[in-house]
């Protein structure tokens, strides 16, 4: 019979048909078989295995073969995907690791009866390879073979297993429920003969990390078996001695190090010379070793990534010599500086508080730049504009995260009397201003990091609103800067009453940039009457209810602009008296003023709340005592600082601003047994942040009786006795009622009210909440005053992926009985959820709700009760699983009647996170509201490192 066939079809002669390719087999890949020896990886012996566990079950039937032949390729190829998108840095897989993936692959794809006639065949094959060692007792066998390590110099030697299995029993020493015999037997599959020897230490680390998710500790002991690889590292780039010791040995050796670390970091002019000049056998001497063995995994690697000096990729800071370090250039200009490097150490060391990034950076260094934030303002003039664009970029260059406000800037159609012609508004420039910020990325250590604000009667807010937005003209889009509006009292009020809200250029209504309150309505209202009356060139009326709700739009859909708000930072703001507060900064809890003559500086430090609570509650004695050596240590880095433009050190050295702020609010919680969506987080919020304003303020008292008060002290508001709790009442009174906040107090705010008066301050502002990103993982607690992002998730950041578990829920689990397999299981199905696990009692579920769990407005409550005692502001982020309208429209109406300065970013759920060894994909990662999960949030964000300025 005749057949045709179209142009498209063209069949092959059968004979002249070539077989299909193989897929390529990943080349570079090994394996590591049962007894170290290492082959080649090869694909085909995957694809042998599945297809005889195939025959075995449907047999050689051609019809079976077929099927066989194609579903074995395809699970082939699932396999390999799996091996070598977890495969670690040696290079190598376990034989066992491939066999796990295959028996996975199966039952993935629902060929039960292959999988259970596989996990079978491997059963067989076990007890034959056990009777085989049996029946051989006495020679050497396959699986006993002496592995060997190739070293530097590329000679080999014997695997020293007994000093491995020292640093492993060391590692698992006083932690529960940790099993040294798992780690070795993890380590051992991860060793093979000739591998180097500086990856046997990181098979044993890999080791402890796999087992995080079963059980927490395990984290510890990652921790532990990485400081083995850190001393070696160290060790032998100082030298004196040798490099291979244990953490036992680290006892008498760390006070020779640390002062031979120092002697090379300078000879290197990597730190300042003057650190010799100090007495460093005394401070050696003071050095606690057992501190390293405080550390989780992520923070001590976080440490080595990112925070130890190096040389030619080498680092040669061990922990205890790193806080040491910090501790003596923040110490440099005392008088007893070696008695204050010993007490700034021992509380950097033991967690109680930790210094920001950028001081944790630089501190000693040739270039001590400790500052973390700072704040400018922009003229309008092409001068000024570019003056202040060459500013961002000198201060990004050493780490500071900068807020800009650009409120003065004439907007779109405005006249240009140079020209004659219009100007094209403040978007061209925003645009430079984002560019400059990725071309100065530090030398690649993170990107620049700023945020622009404007305030909401400008011309071009609308324009403003839109530049995070992914579509429209690219040339007027900021996708590397953040974005915040700037909202005076009055536009809320509008919104509230429904009304009309004019905008304007600036340039034709130059003074309403530095009034606030009544005297900004009042002139503001004379504008309108202006502008109506056709007196104003450039001016728009709109619905004040419309541009809130495509504000409200654009932070759905984009994340940005940030909400806050003008009138509550400068009518409680302390230094009114000498200027303007025109901007937050890059996490909006900075609040200081800014002018021409002064860029704004703030250095900042978090107390650690969770080191501060006990079965009592609060210990006010011991916050006590870590707020006076912070406050000390804080007002120190103004002193010390490196200032990379006038205006930055003018600011500084004038009113003195320091930010003293808190971190692991949820561990203080979990202590104290009080679940975050509750009246008593709210008290307890209010109660501590009480305690740290009062001895913080305090602090600064002393400061000042010991080296004088700041110089722009006299007519501020302390000068008037007007303390943060006082300065409520300004705030009542200028936003003529709108205020709804708790005014209750405990402790005794009279009398340091009058020493406040009499002794005068140190510091202009005292007070910063920031976000602790990162040191947060340094000391191993939830950053900030966040709730818990989830109870089980992986973390990604700068220093990989780690493994994350909410360590009070295990606790809490185990002393119920509840913590097994099954639980790891169900938390990783419902992405660390407790909610729908019905054997977990509903106490529990309401104590360990995660962050898209709770309603938000326990969030902005617990603010509120804070933001009443803080002189500057919080980085509030608020989470939202569904995000609407009316939520949103809710939230930030509730934040504002509330009281809050500012808010920060506003999170929705993202993509993936913990493997779910097939379940469905799991919501893992934190993005701006709107964003995709490839999209995540740019700076200071929880799963993001990109912002290192206010951590």
């Amino acid at each position: 019979m005749l057949t045709t066939t179209t142009a498209t079809e063209s069949p092959t002669p059968a004979a002249a048909r070539r077989p299909e390719p193989e897929p390529p087999t990943p080349t570079g890949y090994r394996v590591i078989r049962r007894n170290g020896k290492v082959t080649a990886f090869d694909r085909s012996k995957i694809a042998i295995a599945m297809t005889k566990a195939f025959l075995a079950v449907e047999g050689g039937t051609a019809a079976a073969s077929s099927r066989v032949h194609e579903t074995v390729e395809q699970l082939t190829d699932q396999v390999i995907d799996a091996l070598f998108g977890r495969v670690p840095g040696s290079g190598t897989v376990h034989i066992e690791d491939i066999q796990d993936q295959v028996e996975l692959a199966l039952m993935r794809a629902s060929e039960h009866k292959t999988a259970r006639a596989y996990v079978l065949y491997r059963h067989q094959q076990a007890e034959r390879r056990a009777a085989g060692r049996a029946a051989s007792a006495g020679r050497p066998a396959e699986d006993e073979a002496v592995l060997t390590v190739t070293l530097d110099d590329g000679s080999t030697r014997p695997l020293d297993l007994a000093h491995i299995e020292t640093l492993i029993e060391e590692a698992t020493a006083g932690l529960t429920d940790v099993d040294a015999a798992a780690v070795l037997q993890e380590a051992r599959r991860n060793l093979f003969d000739g591998m180097h020897e500086r990856d046997v230490g990181q098979a044993l680390v890999m080791a402890g990390r796999m087992m995080i998710d079963r059980e927490a500790d395990y984290s510890h002991v990652a921790a532990r078996l990485l400081l083995d690889n850190l001393r070696r590292e160290a060790l032998g780039f100082v030298g004196g001695g040798s490099a291979r010791v244990t953490q036992a040995e680290m006892a008498t050796r760390y006070p020779d190090y640390f002062k031979a670390c120092i002697h090379r970091g300078a000879e290197l002019e990597l730190l300042d010379s003057e650190l010799t000049r100090f007495d460093l056998d005394r401070l050696g001497a003071a050095l606690k070793p057992e501190r390293d063995l405080q550390f989780t995994y992520l923070g001590l690697q976080t440490l080595y990534d990112r925070y130890f000096i190096h040389h030619d990729k080498t680092r040669f800071e061990l922990p205890q010599a790193f806080f040491m370090r910090v501790a003596m250039g923040l110490a440099s200009n005392e008088i007893e500086r070696e008695a204050r490097a010993i007490e700034f150490y021992d509380l950097l060391s033991s967690f109680d508080f930790m210094s920001s990034t950028p001081t944790l950076f630089n501190s000693g260094t040739l270039r001590p730049q400790l500052s973390s934030c700072y704040l400018t303002t922009l003229p309008d003039n092409l001068d000024g504009i570019y003056s202040g664009i060459r500013d961002n970029a000198l201060l990004s260059k050493f780490a500071g995260g900068l807020g800009n406000d650009w409120t003065r800037v004439r907007g779109m159609d405005a006249h240009i009397k140079g020209t004659n012609g219009k100007s094209q508004g403040v978007v061209p420039f925003l645009k430079v201003a984002n560019d400059t910020a990725v071309a100065v990325n530090q030398g690649g250590k993170r990107k620049g990091a700023v945020c622009a604000y404007l305030e909401t009667w400008h011309i071009d807010i609308e324009d403003f609103l839109e530049l995070r937005k992914n579509t429209g003209d690219e040339r007027r889009r900021t996708h590397d800067m953040n974005t915040a509006n700037w909202i005076p009292d009055l536009f809320m009020k509008r919104v509230a009453e429904a009304a009309e809200w004019t905008l304007f250029s600036p340039d034709e209504v130059t003074d309403l940039h530095d009034l606030t309150g009544r005297e900004f309505e009042q002139r503001y209202t004379e504008y309108e009457a202006k502008a109506a009356r056709g007196e104003i060139r450039v001016s728009r009326r709109v619905q004040a209810v419309e541009l809130w709700r495509k504000m409200l739009s654009m932070l759905f859909e984009t994340g940005h602009p940030w909400m806050t708000f003008k009138d509550p930072c400068n009518l409680r703001s302390p230094q009114q008296h000498v200027g303007v507060v025109h901007s937050s900064n890059l996490c909006t809890e900075i609040t200081l003023n800014t002018s021409d003559d002064e860029i704004a500086v703030c250095n900042l430090g978090s107390i650690n709340l969770a080191r501060h609570v006990g079965a009592d509650g609060l210990d006010p004695d011991k916050l006590e005592r870590t707020i006076g050596t912070a406050m000390r240590m804080l007002d120190n880095v103004i002193d010390y600082n490196y200032y990379s433009v006038p205006q930055a050190r003018r600011a500084n050295l004038r009113h003195r601003p320091v930010g003293l702020g808190l971190m692991g609010f949820q561990d203080a919680l979990y202590q104290l047994d009080i679940p975050y969506a509750s009246m008593e987080a709210v008290e307890f919020a209010d109660r501590s942040m009480e305690a740290v304003s009062f001895h913080a303020i305090k602090a600064s008292t002393d400061l000042a009786e010991e080296r004088g008060r700041y110089p722009s002290f006299d007519g501020s508001l302390w000068s008037r006795g007007i303390l943060p709790i006082d300065s409520l009442a300004l705030l009542e009174e200028g936003r003529d009622g709108y205020l709804d906040v708790d005014r209750e107090y405990t402790l005794d705010w009279d009398s340091l009210r009058e020493r406040v008066r009499r002794v005068g301050m140190r510091n202009s502002n005292t007070m910063a909440i920031a976000p602790t990103a990162t040191i947060s993982n340094i000391c191993g607690v939830g950053q900030s005053i966040e709730p818990t992002y989830q109870n089980l998730f992986v973390k990604s950041n700068l220093s990989g992926e780690f493994t994350v578990i909410n360590t009070y829920l295990v606790r809490d689990l185990k002393a119920h009985g509840l913590w097994d397999e099954v639980m790891v299981n169900d938390l990783k199905y419902y992405d660390g959820s407790v909610q729908k696990i019905g054997r977990i009692p509903e106490a529990l579920k309401a104590k360990y709700l995660s962050a898209f769990e709770i309603d938000p407005r326990w969030l902005v409550e617990a603010a509120a009760r804070r933001q009443k005692w803080i002189d500057q502001a919080q980085s509030l982020n608020l989470y939202l699983a569904e995000p609407s309208g009316r939520k949103l429209d809710n939230l930030y109406k509730l934040a504002w009647v509330r009281g809050l300065k500012t808010t920060y970013y506003l999170r929705s759920m993202g993509a993936t996170g913990v493997e779910k060894h097939g379940a469905a994909p799991v919501s893992g990662s934190i993005t701006a509201a709107g964003s995709t999960g490839a999209e995540t949030a740019s700076a200071c964000s929880i799963l993001d490192p990109d912002c290192e300025a206010c951590q």
